[in-house]
């Protein structure tokens, strides 16, 4: 299995030991649960991005007519959408 070598302060390897020792796990398994959740978490931004830009791109008429004020001039920049 691939392995990872992350280097902290001694201030965090204290606060990784203490919190390790509360919840009763070693510090690999908290490292790396964290790692986990971290990831966990990104994919799922980027879903939640992608399913709002394919929301809002086939719903853009009606966003356009219920919020003219915020549609870009013909020939303006575009948003980022």
């Amino acid at each position: 299995m691939p392995a990872l070598n992350v280097e902290f302060s001694e201030r965090e390897l204290e606060d990784l030991r203490q919190i390790a020792k509360e919840r009763g796990t070693s510090m690999k398994a908290l490292v790396r649960e964290a790692a986990a959740a971290d990831i966990a978490r990104h994919r799922a931004l980027k879903e939640g991005a992608e399913a709002f830009r394919r929301f809002f791109s086939s719903h853009a008429d009606e966003f356009a007519a219920a919020f003219p004020e915020d549609e870009v001039p013909a020939g303006g920049p575009r948003r980022g959408f």
